[in-house]
């Protein structure tokens, strides 16, 4: 919260009248009086919301109080983890982690969300995939895009390459409940990420990815039950048979353009989940 105290730009949120910002779902109730994302007097009876669905935010990096003193070193600064994720109520669990480099492309050219305001030519509530978020800001083709990220295994030792870890943190239960709370909570995933690179992270091989052993998550002090935490990193077959459909089809949209070893390695993971 300290990296936001100061210099933070935010939009398509609604102002105060003490130049404070709000929108729904922050946690306090509304003021008797806003301006409103559109610049137009607000009040709890408007029958507009305050602020867009899409509100967003951002500081400076520098302004966060635990960032890395060599986060802008020229020589560079090595990362041992790449976290990608995406805004699933099902089938993706909290947290998995590529069984390798390769497989990690794969599991970021997969990546999907259920769309939101963000994407308003399409439906809200479908799956939208979205190959490492990139598709809105890609300037040429993404299956070039997504080689590239092939071809970098190539260019170093395989001991030297990040982990890739999926992070799911929106999973719902059959009553439409979030299973995680979520917020700083996250930490406790981020704990046996640094784990996992450190070789002291304990996980199970599923037909995945690796996911963390029973136990292997810090859950001290947060109150969430056994069920929940079965939920959140459970790997259904028939979800993800479905699943794999769903890539075949997005995938057939490319062509002859896509990798052949994404296919590949599609075409792995669908065995493996035939195979459970």
């Amino acid at each position: 919260m300290k990296t936001i105290k100061s210099d933070t730009i935010f939009t398509n949120v609604a102002l105060t009248d003490d130049n404070d910002v709000w929108w729904e779902g922050i946690g306090t109730d509304a003021p008797e009086h806003l301006v409103d994302w559109k610049g137009k007097d607000w009040t709890p009876k408007s029958k507009d919301k305050a602020a867009h669905p899409n509100a967003r935010f951002t500081a400076p990096a520098s302004q966060c109080p635990v960032i890395a003193p060599e986060w802008e070193d020229p020589a560079g600064v090595p990362i041992s983890a790449i976290l990608i994720g995406g805004r699933r109520p099902h089938t993706i669990p909290l947290v998995h982690e590529s069984f390798d480099w390769n497989h990690g492309v794969f599991i970021g050219s997969i990546m999907g969300s259920e769309i939101t305001a963000a994407a308003i030519s399409e439906k809200i509530g479908q799956v939208r995939r979205d190959p490492f978020a990139m598709l809105p800001f890609c300037g040429y083709n993404i299956c070039d895009y997504l080689q590239h990220w092939l071809d970098i295994s190539q260019k170093t030792d395989a001991g030297k390459l990040p982990k890739i870890f999926y992070v799911n943190w929106f999973r719902k239960d059959e009553n439409e409940r979030w299973l995680w709370p979520g917020f700083g909570e996250n930490s406790r995933v981020l704990k046996w990420v640094v784990e996992r690179v450190s070789g002291e992270g304990k996980a199970v091989a599923t037909p995945i990815g690796y996911m963390p052993d029973k136990g292997a998550l810090y859950l001290d002090g947060i109150d969430i039950s056994d069920a929940d935490m079965e939920k959140l990193l459970y790997v259904g077959k028939d979800e993800w048979l479905e699943e794999v459909e769903s890539i075949k089809e997005y995938y057939a949209k490319f062509g002859d353009r896509m990798p052949q070893e994404l296919i590949n390695q599609l075409s792995a993971l669908e065995e493996r989940i035939n195979n459970m």
